[in-house]
């Protein structure tokens, strides 16, 4: 029946903006400056075309892969995005339980509403953890051994916010950090009662794992947060201080360069996660779906894509052209606006059998297959 009234991920998109209030649906659909980044994500996907084939017969394709030494049923997974539980109340929960039954990765940002603690019994062994670099060493091995002794098992570091972006759209619509209930916002949440119930339950969000270190107060621009106070803005030397303090895969998140593909090698990083902040940080920014190719050539190590996928052909798009598994963040938030917790497992099914119609029509029995099929 979900399939009925929800056949794409634009349809649970349509739902969501419905059933969110304005100043966090701006929050969660902008990006910054005019957009361009987040239009030119969309634009660069779609130029990428598959040639059709016929006569293969009845098949139904393998869409299982393997990415740093574990196996996967599906080639995609969730991506971290900051103050999900603002988006949708308990939102943190409800992806990591749904990855835990699905089998797919699921990321919690730092500057999630939930601590690590707290999502600890939900995501299944299926955990991963992005960090926003602190600039403390004692908080960096303090957050590192919570997400550790919380199952994360795989570590997401950041690299491509060194400053706050503007996000003027976002600030246009109101939303402040701490988050809190102006008289408009409150109007505005007013006509949305299912997330407003649920924010009636679970309180209003903070980012709760920034909280515990922030002993000290400061007055912020109203579009920034606490994170701000405590990150830093890396280099090389803090991937060598990372890589000694965790033991598990790491992966570096907001490379766009093939130029800046080299270093990770050496610095003991597992896997490289393409990105521009979905449109999010800066916006003379290249797609990243142009810039993988050149990316691809110039490395080994795994690729994780990411930026403006929407559909199960997308994410054939990016494996087509080098990438090893695609994460997708809005769409997932989609769902849970449109449906609550079922709409996050229903994002799953979209992505699978728009896969399976896509590859069906290529003749590509494997993810393998995709390169050849790409015109």
């Amino acid at each position: 029946m979900s399939h009925d009234r929800f056949p794409a991920i634009s349809d649970l998109k349509a739902r969501a903006q419905r059933r969110i209030p304005h100043f966090v649906w701006e929050y969660l659909d902008s990006g910054t400056g005019t957009e361009a980044t987040l239009k030119r994500n969309r634009k660069k996907l779609d130029d990428v075309l598959f040639q059709p084939s016929i006569l293969h017969g009845v098949f139904t394709p393998d869409l299982s892969t393997t990415f740093l030494n574990r196996e996967y049923p599906l080639p995609f997974g969730i991506a971290p995005v900051g103050m999900s539980g603002l988006i949708w109340p308990g939102a943190e929960q409800m992806l990591a339980r749904t990855a835990a039954k699905e089998a797919i990765p699921y990321t919690i940002s730092t500057v999630a509403t939930q601590t690590p603690e707290d999502v600890a019994d939900h995501h299944g062994g299926q955990g991963w953890f992005q960090i926003y670099p602190p600039r403390d060493a004692g908080i960096r091995a303090d957050m590192l051994k919570r997400a550790k002794d919380a199952g994360f098992h795989t570590l997401v570091m950041t690299v491509d916010v060194p400053v706050a972006s503007r996000r003027e759209r976002q600030t246009r619509g109101g939303l402040q950090q701490p988050p809190h209930l102006t008289p408009r916002l409150a109007l505005q949440a007013a006509l949305c009662p299912a997330w407003l119930d649920g924010i009636r339950k679970t309180g209003m969000p903070r980012m709760k794992l920034m909280d515990s270190y922030a002993e000290q107060t400061t007055t912020l621009p109203s579009n920034q947060h606490v994170g701000y106070l405590l990150r830093t803005s890396p280099d090389w030397d803090y991937v060598d201080m990372l890589r000694a303090e965790w033991d598990g895969p790491l992966i570096i998140k907001g490379v766009l360069d093939a130029k800046d593909v080299t270093a990770p090698t050496s610095k003991g990083v597992d896997a490289i996660w393409i990105s521009n902040h979905a449109g999010r940080q800066f916006d003379a920014a290249p797609a990243t779906i142009e810039v993988l190719p050149a990316i691809r050539a110039a490395t080994n190590l795994p690729i994780i894509f990411d930026s403006g996928v929407q559909s199960g052909l997308d994410i054939m798009r990016a494996l087509a052209l080098g990438a090893d598994f695609v994460m997708l963040g809005r769409a997932f938030h989609y769902g849970l606006g449109a449906m609550g917790e079922p709409g996050a497992a229903h994002v799953v099914d979209i992505l699978r059998q728009d896969m399976i119609a896509n590859m069906g029509q290529i003749g590509a029995h494997r993810l393998a297959e995709l390169p050849d099929r790409v015109i």
